[in-house]
This record gives structure tokens, sequence and C-alpha cells, in this order.
């Protein structure tokens, strides 16, 4: 009986949770200029609307080459972060670590007023600039967890072998220890691409004027008017938050197996 209430109150956790996402992704269809039910027949006239809108087009642009150049930055930094704290002696090394994954454990709301105060102190103005700094702020951690998990279980002594052999450590890390942890690297990448362009809080308070990203022109448009194209853009934002986490499960799992861990 007890189980049976845990079972049922599971279910209906997760209708409650993506019941509306649902109904999202099926008004997106709906051949009605009303996003509401009974639906009038089946379209895809708000995707090519869509499609046609200068200013969505726009906010996507921007929120692709944000989420590509923070990708590309916290991987960066994650990686050569997790290489020093993980197969170096560092003083402080707890500390750092502490530090460099808080940023997950403050609210973004706090983390991102605190960066807007300490920025507006300083005499700096909210530019893209600033923006891509919120970014990769708020994504290094997720990429730092990642590999460093995948860092740890790879054992030191294949990479001492190779510098035994005559190696150098630039060699040992290109050809040795970057491959067996491409699959977290991938993943931390992509990982960081989709949270900085599903991003919305952060991306409120650093944005400059005139700058939309793919949520804030969502919420833009909600102010004025629930528009059909609204449940056409909540479709596409669902598909690629979704499926570019799957997409990199399934691309470091094969090179998992290719690497024979």
């Amino acid at each position: 009986m007890g189980w049976n209430l845990i079972r049922a109150w599971s279910i209906g956790v997760y209708i409650f949770m993506f019941l509306p996402v649902a109904v999202v992704v099926l008004l997106s269809f709906n051949a009605s200029q009303f996003g509401s039910f009974p639906m009038t027949g089946f379209s895809l006239r708000w995707f090519v609307e869509l499609w046609n809108n200068e200013a969505i087009l726009r906010a996507f642009r921007t929120s692709i080459v944000l989420g590509l150049m923070t990708a590309m930055i916290s991987t960066t930094l994650g990686v050569l972060a997790s290489l020093a704290l993980v197969r170096y002696r560092v003083p402080g090394a707890n500390t750092i670590s502490t530090l460099l994954i808080a940023p997950i454990l403050v609210p973004e709301v706090v983390l991102a007023v605190a960066l807007l105060l300490f920025l507006n102190f300083l005499g700096i103005n909210k530019s893209f600039g600033l923006l891509l700094f919120g970014h990769v702020i708020f994504t290094l951690p997720f990429v730092i967890l990642v590999v460093q998990a995948r860092l740890i279980s790879i054992k030191r002594d294949v990479e001492e072998a190779a510098m035994s052999l005559g190696a150098t450590p630039v060699q040992t890390f290109f050809q040795i220890t970057l491959p067996l942890m491409l699959p977290a690297v991938l993943a931390g990448a992509l990982f960081a691409f989709t949270i900085s362009f599903d991003d919305i809080t952060g991306t409120l308070f650093w944005k400059p004027g005139g700058v939309e990203t793919v949520p804030t022109q969502i919420f833009a448009m909600l102010r004025n008017s629930i528009s059909p194209e609204i449940n056409a853009l909540g479709t596409v934002m669902i598909v690629m938050t979704v499926g570019l986490p799957l997409l990199g499960v399934g691309i470091a799992r094969q090179l998992a197996k290719k690497s024979g861990t």
C-alpha cells in the first residue's frame, strides 16, 4: 500500500511537471491563431511565421553565438582547472575547488545582482562582454564537476608510462589524457552551451539594451500578448535543450566504447 502511494505520487509529480511542456508542444501545431483548445487542425504555420520573424532570428543568432563562446571558454578553463586540481599539488586546492564550484550553490538571481552591482561599482557598463562573463561564471562549475570526475578515474600510471617512453607533458596530454577524458569534455561543453542558451535570470540583469536572447525574447513577447509563435518558439527551445544533452550522452558513450573505458 505504501509503495503504491509513493508510485502514484511520483507519477502525479511527473505529470504536473511535464504536462505543461506537452501542451506547449501540442499547441505549437495548432492551425488556429488562438493558442487554446480545442485545436482546429494540424499546421506548421507558426513555425513558418517564426522563421520569418527577424527579431526572433536575431535572438537565435545571439543565443547561439553566446552559447558557443560560453561553452568554448568554460570548457577550456574547466579542463585547465581540473588538471591543476587533480594532477598537481596546488596550495589550498580544496578552497580553490570550493570557490570555483560556489556559483552553482548561490541562487542565480543573487549572483546576477551581485555581479552587476560589483561591475557598476567599477564603472563597467552593461555589454555583451559582461553577459558572456556572467554566463562563463555560471557554467564553469558544471564543466569542472564533469571533467574532474572523469579525470579522477583515469589512472596516473598511463600518463607516467607515456612520459617514461619519451613523451613530453604536452604530448602526453594531447595524445593520452585528452582522448581519455574527451567524453567528459564534450559533455561539459554541451552542458555549458545548453545552460547558456536556456538562461534568462542572469541574462535579464547582464544584457545591454537592444540585445535579446531567445529566453528574453520569449519573455518580451509574453508581456505584450500570448502569440502562437511563442508556442512554436518554446517547442524549438525544448527540442534544443533536451536534444543536445541526449546527443552529448550518446557521443560520450560511443567515445568511451572506442577508448575501451
